[in-house]
């Protein structure tokens, strides 16, 4: 061991980088469900507003308790924009969050929502690189939501790992 050599120093610690992982805005598949209004249509094509309002009423909304929801039709129907709107005012104080959309579609809507609503306050005026492996798939739409979201307050955006990352924006001075 030699008495004069340098200590091993950490220069991406020392950066101040800071690295955002967006595994965790992607929402888990037993954390999503889906609000079908097919059961409630007569004949699976009309809507009957008394009897709707009735069903809606009685059914038990505890299997959507801390979901995330999404509110469609599985059938082919003319459905009127309140009965999504009633279905979501009795799944708003149980659910996480209500999407008009299809199952498919709803991960991509929690993730934007959840982007949208990052405190930004942290990466202000900061070097931050979106982290880009894991062990969670990050779906693109989650890149472009958070450089939507951080483009304004940081001083520069990279993807990657902060020991090999690739430049997306840099503030003018």
């Amino acid at each position: 061991m030699e008495t004069g050599a340098e200590p091993i120093r950490n220069k991406v610690a020392e950066s101040g980088i800071l690295t955002l992982d967006l595994a965790p805005f992607i929402p888990a598949e037993e954390s999503l469900a889906y609000f079908d209004l097919k059961p409630f249509l007569f004949m699976e094509m009309i809507l009957r507003e008394k009897d709707y309002r009735a069903a809606l009423l009685a059914h038990d909304w505890s299997p959507y308790a801390g979901k995330h929801v999404a509110v469609g039709c599985s059938v082919d129907a003319v459905i009127p924009v309140w009965a999504y709107m009633l279905a979501a005012s009795y799944l708003q104080p149980v659910a996480a969050s209500v999407h008009f959309a299809s199952l498919a579609e709803l991960p991509a809507r929690v993730i934007t929502a959840a982007l949208s609503a990052l405190d930004t306050e942290e990466y202000s005026g900061k070097r931050v690189v979106l982290k880009g492996c894991g062990d969670v798939a990050v779906p693109p739409l989650a890149y472009v939501a958070a450089t939507a979201r951080l483009r304004p307050a940081v001083k520069s955006l990279m993807y990657g790992e902060p020991c090999s990352t690739v430049p997306v924006f840099k503030a003018k001075p």
